[in-house]
């Protein structure tokens, strides 16, 4: 509803943008979380229809599909790991690490920095998408 609301006048203006924050399971989805994968999803592929109808006003909408940020989530993670597995702080961190590529936690300010690149003038060519931002984790070619 946000986005069909705020749209005409991006398109009256010649300029918008709109990001989505998704979730990596939109494209790797896990028994656990399906009610909020399919939301998401759902969400993603409302998003595709409707940047093409929109990339002629210079009105862009793409999606982050973020997994593994070091932020108050991964904090709780790895409490519950902690607590589950009865280890250190250090070694829950580094076994929740240890299914990334990177081999780390994502900085927040990588996400960001990504977001505002996105809502830039260089990336006016850029819609439709689904921005991975796993750290090289994500198996699949699409």
């Amino acid at each position: 509803m946000l986005i069909k609301a705020l749209l005409p006048g991006m398109q009256e203006r010649k300029f918008g943008r709109i990001i989505n924050i998704t979730s990596a399971m939109v494209k790797s989805p896990h028994p656990l979380m399906g009610l909020s994968t399919s939301a998401r999803a759902g969400l993603t592929a409302f998003s595709k229809g409707i940047s093409k109808q929109v990339a002629i006003d210079n009105v862009t909408i793409n999606n982050l599909l973020p997994e593994r940020f070091d932020t108050d989530r991964q904090n709780f993670m790895t409490k519950m790991l902690m607590e589950t597995k009865k280890i250190s702080r250090e070694e829950a961190r580094a076994e929740i690490t240890s299914t990334i590529a990177a081999k780390r936690f994502g900085d927040p300010t990588e996400f960001g920095a990504t977001c505002v690149f996105l809502c830039s003038q260089q990336a006016s060519f850029i819609s439709g998408q689904n921005i991975q931002l796993d750290g090289g984790s994500y198996e699949g070619l699409i």
